[in-house]
């Protein structure tokens, strides 16, 4: 199992406070620099699209943006586990949920809070705001006027409304009971389930669940003060008692005995060992209280091997978790414009979802979780990391929608709409987020060299606390200890392990290792003692280079030309060497990886072939399929230049070697990068899309193009990512924020160079 992520509330601040404050910005979709742009956009161009949407409201979807926005709104009166704070209190979680939409499904969201708890006041306030959206997604309102809420604006609104609490948990534990009673051998409509829990989840969970064929008489649903039956009184509403039995069962104990079913939306601890051994045969449990569960899987298959077991945590195999379910659910339902979510929509998500976990797993999902996939009692519920989600999901909710009349404008091609849904994800989020799953599986120890900046140490104390592993921060004790707590972070001391050459037992062993490597180049032993002792960077690469850590991250207080000089004292990182930089792009959902930005000056046409060949190294290890361009100033001999003759030349050392990767050149970028462009002119390209790899003429023009489009493109970098040499060592910038350093440890972790 991987480390447990924590979060402090120093970090959780700092995060909404940088870099600026909250979490979601509205940047325009249209041209706005000249004079004709502002009167296209605003008056009089704008008369025109009102006009036509005053005579067919329709048309809103296609002039506005209402096809594509969804509300996040709540009261604030159950935020998360933390109870009735207020609407205000709720904004960042609402913000929150907003950003979710985006990232996965490419839905633009934008959070309200309404200062109320009347029913009325709510329904009334969401019901006026309509027009404005395709959707509203309701959140952390407490029951019972959830429910209330919640059908009310169903009835008046001619737009999805969807309460994520309740649905959401209820299609993604609708789809892994799905898989682990398949697993079982039974059947729906044969299985008593028991549900611990009478809140709005646990109630969507059973009503989902019946409506997919379960039978009433086998359902029995449990509160703190036991089994609803027929005819209790105590602690009842409508909703309870719609789901009430005639049976003698009074407590969870004594319905938990001969369950197939359990699920659990309630308390830590609710569900004892005994409770389990006393469950039928190849018993399913889904024991999804937050943060901590029912009954742990540890517990549960101590007593019961032959369980399926489910949470709601991440440290756990089959994970229920709602960013599965709502961003895909709403994207196939804007899609057609429909004017509900009904039940068949949430059961052919549910039904979608469970169908994708039987399919053979990606390599690259894989290749995050460290182990290869496949469906089994441990896998019943695909991971948010699968790329197909966005173009299984959607359609199959879609297609329902028009099947049950409610979409207004139904897909006619829905082999063209699956393949615009794939154009929508993010790769570079994707990539991210699967890097940080490696890591914490793989547990790297990681030394961070210059224990002496607050962002270093920041980084450090992110790695440990996001489960990535050990930290290990070069710098004296009471100058780290110091700047933590000049940071607000002084508890953090205790989490990472400072390091320098006084309180190391090997530094003899160090000293010997760089006399003996280093004697020759006219270092005397003085020279060792001063560079092993005293250089951060150089002490560092000894402690990896001698295996007491697995890797190492420098770069943020010196140049990286600075800082690589320090490390070639220790390992092989010079041209001739096979070493590389590669900066990885991210960019508008676009992932690109530039070399050699760190170490070949002016490469020749066969140092550049060993580039492309680093490179694509680099590029398989973060899950891509690599495709190379040799970029220049000019495409294909023209215009002639010597200098781009280097360029042309790469692509046939290439392919005298017969390497196994896409690679073309030499080529402008936009050619490399635009695919209309390149079939249009230079069809013979034998590039099969565009490039992920550009190999740069020199290392001045790869580094001037990253920094570049750093500034004045608003890409993210990652890099440079330092490949071909013996150890995980990556260089970050200068100005590398916290999260930047915090990146390449997580490289270096994943030892992707």
């Amino acid at each position: 199992m991987s480390g447990k992520s924590r979060v402090t509330d120093e970090e959780a601040l700092q995060y909404h406070l940088e870099p600026t404050p909250g979490k979601i910005e509205v940047i325009a979709s249209t041209p706005m620099s000249t004079q004709r742009d502002l009167s296209l956009a605003y008056s009089p161009g704008v008369a025109v699209p009102v006009e036509a949407i005053g005579k067919n409201p329709e048309l809103a979807y296609d002039y506005t943006s209402k096809g594509n926005m969804v509300a996040v709104i709540s009261n604030g009166t159950a935020i998360l586990g933390l109870g009735n704070l207020g609407a205000l209190a709720s904004k960042p979680v609402m913000e929150g949920k907003a950003v979710l939409f985006k990232r996965f499904a490419d839905v633009n969201s934008i959070d309200i809070e309404l200062d109320t708890e009347d029913a009325d006041e709510f329904i009334n306030a969401v019901k006026l705001m309509g027009p404005s959206f395709g959707g509203i997604n309701l959140e952390d309102i407490k029951a019972p006027e959830c429910f209330i809420i919640e059908q009310q604006l169903k009835e008046l609104m001619d737009i999805p409304v969807f309460h994520d609490d309740q649905h959401g948990t209820a299609v993604i534990c609708a789809a892994g009971l799905l898989n682990a009673l398949h697993i079982s051998g039974k059947k729906i409509e044969d299985v008593k389930v028991v549900l611990n829990g009478a809140g709005a989840a646990g109630i969507a969970c059973l009503e989902l669940i019946k409506r997919m064929g379960a039978k009433n008489e086998n359902c029995i649903i449990c509160d703190t003060k036991g089994v609803i039956y027929q005819g209790r009184t105590e602690g009842m509403n409508q909703w309870k008692s719609a789901h009430a039995i005639k049976t003698e069962m009074r407590t969870l104990e004594e319905a938990m005995k001969d369950a197939d079913v359990f699920l659990g939306v309630s308390a830590k601890g609710a569900v004892t060992q005994d409770m389990v051994k006393s469950m039928a045969k190849s018993p399913v449990i889904f024991a999804m209280a937050n943060p901590d569960p029912e009954i742990t899987p540890e517990d549960a298959h101590a007593v019961r091997p032959d369980a399926i077991v489910a949470t709601g945590r991440s440290d756990y195999p089959n994970q229920v978790n709602n960013v599965l379910c709502f961003p895909y659910l709403f994207r196939g339902a804007l899609d057609v414009h429909a004017r509900s979510i009904n039940d068949e929509m949430k059961i052919a998500c549910a039904q979608a979802l469970a169908a994708l976990a039987r399919e053979d797993v990606p390599d690259e999902v894989g290749l995050a979780y460290g182990k290869k996939l496949q469906f089994g009692p441990e896998y019943i519920i695909p991971t948010p990391f699968d790329p197909r989600l966005i173009h299984i999901i959607p359609p199959a909710v879609a297609k329902a929608g028009m099947d049950t009349g409610v979409a207004r404008r139904p897909i006619i091609d829905m082999d063209r709409y699956t393949l615009d849904l794939k154009s929508r994800l993010d790769p570079s989020a994707q990539f991210l987020q699967a890097m940080f799953q490696r890591a914490r599986n793989t547990q790297a120890t990681m030394v961070f060299a210059e224990g002496d900046d607050p962002r270093v140490l920041r980084a450090a104390v992110a790695y440990v606390r996001s489960g990535l592993g050990r930290a290990i921060v070069v710098g004296r004790d009471a100058d780290v200890k110091e700047k933590l707590e000049q940071a607000g972070m002084g508890e953090a001391f205790e989490d990472i392990e400072v390091l320098n050459a006084a309180t190391t037992d090997h530094l003899r062993t160090y000293k010997d290792f760089l006399y003996n490597r280093l004697q020759r180049d006219g270092y005397d032993l003085s020279d060792i003692h001063k560079l092993a002792s005293r250089d951060r960077h150089v002490f560092a690469a000894l402690v990896v280079a001698h295996g007491h850590a697995d890797g190492m991250v420098t770069g943020a207080t010196r140049k990286s030309a600075l800082c690589l000089n320090q490390i070639n004292h220790v390992f092989d990182a010079k041209p001739g060497d096979g070493a590389i930089g590669v900066n990885a792009m991210l960019h508008k959902g676009r992932m690109v990886l530039i070399a050699d930005s760190l170490v070949h000056e002016w490469p020749e046409a066969e140092d550049l072939a060993d580039i492309a060949e680093r490179a694509s190294e680099v590029a398989r290890k973060m899950g891509m399929d690599p495709r190379v361009a040799f970029v220049s100033f000019s495409n294909f001999g023209y215009p002639k230049s010597e200098r781009a003759e280097k360029m042309s030349m790469a692509p046939d050392v290439l392919d005298k070697r017969g390497v196994n990767f896409e690679y073309e050149g030499e080529m402008t970028v936009d050619v490399a990068l635009n695919d209309a462009l390149r079939k249009k002119y230079y069809p013979f390209a034998r590039l099969s899309a565009p490039a992920n790899i550009l190999v740069m003429p020199a290392r001045h023009s790869a580094s001037i193009s990253t920094k570049l489009m750093q500034e004045m493109g608003g890409a993210t970098m990652i890099g440079p990512i330092l490949t071909g040499i013996d150890k995980p060592v990556q260089l970050c910038s200068v100005n590398a924020t916290v999260n930047d350093i915090l990146n390449m440890a997580v490289m270096a972790a994943c030892d992707v160079g």
